[in-house]
């Protein structure tokens, strides 16, 4: 499965072009699920495993892959399904989120698919809240089933919400009771992070689910009159949403001179260099791989302290 991902230089050029490759695999039976190759590194055939004791259910065991060793959870028994059986015809995804490099286990792995955003959908009203989808697509009369790896991992490995003392001192708290910041964020549990997150800084949270949304309702404050970057502290937005990614709703945010002056921060677990220059390329002022309250809060701090000198 070596061949199996495009070097990154390749994948960057779909920046602004609101498109994305999903690497289609299957848990147990014929459903397909999708991730985005961004977010993979590598993927290989079942290793060896090494089980840990006392560890969660989810956690098949460690591997120990190019020098490091790594956790792999089983996809199928973290989303509420029977685990996977045969390991040995099994396959392992290492992917990088939030700076760290973990493997999930699947049962097969398909191929890569180019697709445009506008194509990949929210899950359908009626889900509940209990579900594991962050988008679902069809492909070749077929539905791809996009899973929520944050919700995935939040379960597993909880992640903590506290900002370390000192960061928001009591001006900046004072300050911040004045301002609002839109999230933009397909995640349920990474919405719900980042606005717990703010709401202890004491802003008040928008918080929209895709890029269609967000521009929508930046629109509509400009057609109102409004300027939103004069209603706005900033906007705080993913990368990979349904129906308008985060390049391109910043791109579209630049490129329309009502809001042009927005203070936007890409905020997402497409961590690596190579976001560096799709920041820059796309216009956003800022990058952080989520989810780490502290840099985050720090952002948003330094935004108040610097509106407060305008």
């Amino acid at each position: 499965m070596a061949g199996v991902l495009d070097s990154v230089n390749q994948r960057t050029q779909l920046v602004g072009q609101n498109r994305l490759e999903l690497l289609l695999f299957r848990l147990n039976g014929n459903q397909l699920y999708g991730i985005n190759v961004f977010k993979v590194k590598e993927v290989l055939q079942c290793p060896r495993l090494t089980i840990m004791p006392k560890s969660n259910p989810v956690v098949r065991g460690v591997a120990n892959i190019r020098g490091g060793t790594l956790p792999i959870l089983d996809l199928a028994m973290a989303t509420g399904k029977s685990g996977i059986h045969d390991l040995q015809s099994s396959f392992v995804i290492i992917t990088e989120y939030n700076t760290k490099v973990i493997g999930f286990l699947v049962r097969s792995v398909e191929r890569i698919v180019n697709m445009n955003w506008e194509g990949i959908l929210p899950p359908p009203k009626g889900t509940g809240r209990d579900h594991y989808l962050t988008a679902v697509t069809h492909l070749d009369n077929q539905l791809v089933e996009i899973i929520d790896v944050e919700k995935v991992l939040a379960e597993v490995s909880p992640v903590s919400e506290r900002i370390s003392d000192g960061i928001v001192k009591e001006e900046i708290k004072s300050k911040a009771v004045a301002s609002r910041v839109l999230i933009v964020d397909d995640s349920s549990v990474a919405r719900k992070q980042v606005s717990r997150c703010l709401q202890n800084i004491g802003v008040e949270v928008v918080a929209l689910e895709d890029g269609r949304q967000a521009l929508d309702y930046l629109k509509r404050l400009a057609d109102e009159g409004k300027r939103p970057a004069q209603e706005l502290l900033m906007m705080i937005s993913d990368i990979e949403m349904p129906e308008m990614d985060g390049y391109t709703l910043t791109a579209e945010v630049r490129q329309d001179s009502r809001m042009q002056d927005m203070h936007i921060l890409l905020h997402t677990s497409l961590s690596g260099v190579f976001n560096q220059a799709m920041v820059k390329r796309v216009g956003a002022n800022d990058f952080l791989a989520k989810f780490q309250p502290d840099d985050l809060a720090s952002r948003v701090v330094e935004r108040i302290g610097s509106a407060g000198t305008k």
